[in-house]
């Protein structure tokens, strides 16, 4: 039975509840009333045959005691003073006020977890609303063709000698435009019920459905599964978009492997830190292959997006304590930008992003061009940022995700208002 570090203040509580003096529950226990005090104290540690006896003499069920889900609510507390701006935090005691008021406890725990559940809400509405592109689409289809119907019908209503050809005519109009108004509540009708079974997921497009799909398998494509191939899995995505980009993903991931295979490369990133310029030059491929294998690989906990030439963000890989923005528009101080403009340079710097209280991470960003249709074709560029998990204190430069859902005020990046209170200067 594990025992907490307020086990003895959870005893006192319990006692204290049941009416009982300290001397009579040592008696039944069989120890000291002195004993007792300096254990309901957290003054003295204590076995757990103690323990067990000091249950039955309380008349509590032992696994009561056992600091399983305390030790929860303490870690989710812990992380939601993290992630709070609030200087004077006593977070040293957050074991003091789970111990002695649970419920106020719960209750601040699952605030925090329904304020992070809004924040993504609010950040999947804005995205969806400014950015699909079929969405727009379609209810730009409906505004005008409703707007044709309308001015026509005006036009017959208004018009009550109109010469018989010119009536035929606008009539013809009128139900053409009636067609295309019923054909495009249709299509966005369409849309919206084909998008329904993932919308619940909060996924809005092809590239969301292959993001989580590689959620789902951990952001991993093993060798093995890569030889057997993956077909049957591709096929269960909802739209054929996102199937031609899960083996657009595949193909790239295969090419990868053959590169940088998955037993030889985990044994040269063992134990040092990831340097994905001195990994590329010593298996004689790309930065870029590097950095996406160090994203599939066990046990690193490394995030990775990438852009093309326009910034777009085109693979998203989170990081724990570094939020990704649903669609493009991401942060303009990620260092990714930076690489994206200076081609084959690289790009380290250590980041504390905007609503993640003082963690940190190192980020390490490169770029490359390309010219698929030779010296007079257009060049291509696509950057890459890996995310790893940084310790520590100290000077970082302080990031965002988007400045629509980032709160902080005095950021001389900002292009647009943020729909989040200002956090202030920090």
């Amino acid at each position: 039975m594990p025992l907490s570090a307020l086990t003895g203040t959870k005893l006192r509580e319990w006692r204290l509840a049941a009416g009982l003096r300290q001397a009579d529950v040592a008696a039944k226990a069989g120890i000291s009333a002195s004993y007792l005090n300096l254990i309901e104290h957290n003054r003295r540690k204590v076995t757990p045959e103690v323990m067990e006896r000091l249950a039955d003499a309380l008349g509590l069920d032992r696994a009561a005691l056992a600091d399983g889900k305390d030790a929860a609510l303490v870690e989710d507390l812990r992380a939601a003073a993290a992630r709070g701006t609030l200087p004077d935090v006593e977070v040293e005691r957050v074991e003091d006020l789970v111990g002695r008021f649970p419920g106020w406890a719960a209750l601040l725990a699952a605030l925090d977890a329904r304020s992070r559940a809004l924040e993504r809400a609010v950040e999947a509405l804005n995205d969806r609303m400014t950015h699909d592109p079929h969405l727009s689409q379609s209810l730009h289809e409906l505004l005008s063709s409703l707007s044709a119907v309308r001015a026509t019908a005006a036009i017959l209503a208004e018009t009550p000698d109109l010469e018989p050809d010119w009536a035929a005519r606008f009539h013809q109009n009128l139900h053409q435009d009636s067609e295309r108004l019923v054909a495009g509540a249709e299509a966005l009708v369409g849309f919206l019920d084909a998008r329904q079974g993932i919308e619940e997921q909060g996924i809005a497009a092809p590239q969301e459905e292959v993001e989580d799909w590689l959620r789902r398998r951990d952001w991993r494509i093993p060798d093995a599964d890569l030889a057997r191939g993956l077909e049957d899995e591709i096929a269960r995505l909802a739209s054929s978009a996102a199937r031609s980009l899960a083996r657009a993903q595949i193909e790239r991931a295969r090419a990868d492997a053959e590169l940088l295979p998955e037993a030889a490369f985990a044994a040269a990133v063992a134990g040092a830190a990831p340097d994905p310029l001195a990994l590329a030059d010593r298996f004689g491929c790309s930065p870029l292959v590097v950095m996406r294998r160090l994203a599939g690989l066990v046990g690193l906990q490394a995030g990775l997006v990438t852009c093309d030439g326009s910034g777009t963000l085109t693979f998203r890989k989170p990081a724990t304590g570094f939020p990704l923005p649903r669609f493009g528009s991401a942060c303009p101080l990620w260092p990714l930008y930076a690489a994206l403009g200076h081609p084959m340079q690289p790009f380290e710097a250590r980041v504390q992003m905007a609503g993640q209280g003082d963690r940190r991470h190192r980020v390490i960003a490169w770029a490359e061009t390309r010219h698929p249709q030779g010296l007079r074709g257009p060049e291509l560029r696509e950057a890459a940022m890996l995310i790893l998990p940084e310790d520590g204190a100290g000077q970082a430069l302080r990031i965002g995700t988007s400045c629509r859902v980032c709160a902080r005020g005095d950021c001389p990046a900002r292009r647009e208002p943020s729909i989040l209170a200002a956090e202030g200067v920090a």
